[in-house]
C-alpha cells in the first residue's frame, strides 16, 4: 500500500534527499578539493615558468592592485638578483574575464605572455592561445618604442583576425602589467 501523499511526507522526503545529495557533495569536495588546489598551483608555476627567463627562483604570491582589481605578482630572482617579474593581469573581452601572466624583464620589457583563462568564442577569441603569430609579437615586446594598442587603434599590436575585441582586451592586459610593473619598480 502507497504512503498517502500529505505535506508532511513530501517535506520529509525532500528534506531526507536533501541531506543525501548534500553529503554526497561534501564527500566529493573534501576527496578533490587537495588535487584541484595542486593542479591549479601547477598551471600556475607552468604559466609563470613559460613567461620569465629559465632558470629563476620564483616568490610567493606578493598582493597587488591593477585597474583597480586585486591580483599578484611574483619576483623572479637569479643568482640573488630580481631578474623579471610575473604579473597575474586581467581584462574584460568579447566573452568575459581574459586572465594573462605577463612575464616583465627587469628592464622593462616583455619577455612574454601567457593565459591563464579565458572564456572567449572558440575558433575567433579563443585563438588567443594558439595563433602563434598573435603570440610571438609579445615576446620582447619593448613597451617604451612601441604603442600598446591594436594596429586598427593607432598602436603597434596585430589583432587576430576577426577578433578584435579579444586583442585589445589582451592588450589591455599587457599594458596593465606594464604599469603594475611601474608602480612595482616605483616608477
Amino acid at each position: 500500500m502507497a504512503a498517502k501523499s500529505n505535506l508532511t511526507n513530501m517535506l520529509l522526503v525532500l528534506t531526507g534527499t536533501c541531506l543525501i545529495c548534500s553529503a554526497l557533495l561534501a564527500g566529493i569536495y573534501s576527496v578533490t578539493a587537495e588535487p584541484i588546489a595542486q593542479t591549479n598551483k601547477n598551471i600556475l608555476m607552468e604559466s609563470i615558468s613559460a613567461v620569465v627567463p629559465d632558470g629563476v627562483q620564483i616568490s610567493d604570491a606578493k598582493p597587488l592592485s591593477i585597474g583597480g582589481k586585486d591580483s599578484e605578482y611574483y619576483e623572479c630572482s637569479k643568482d640573488g638578483s630580481v631578474v623579471a617579474y610575473a604579473i597575474k593581469s586581467e581584462a574584460t573581452g568579447f566573452g568575459g574575464a581574459l586572465t594573462l601572466m605577463v612575464g616583465i624583464t627587469i628592464d622593462g620589457i616583455v619577455y612574454n605572455t601567457s593565459v591563464l583563462s579565458h572564456s572567449e568564442t572558440p575558433g575567433l577569441g579563443a585563438n588567443c592561445t594558439t595563433d602563434e603569430q598573435f603570440k610571438a609579437q609579445w615576446k620582447g615586446f619593448d613597451p617604451s618604442s612601441k604603442i600598446l594598442a591594436v594596429k586598427k587603434d593607432g598602436g603597434d599590436v596585430d589583432a587576430i583576425t576577426a577578433s578584435t575585441i579579444t586583442s585589445r582586451a589582451y592588450t589591455l592586459a599587457v599594458k596593465n602589467a606594464v604599469e603594475a610593473y611601474k608602480n612595482i619598480k616605483g616608477e
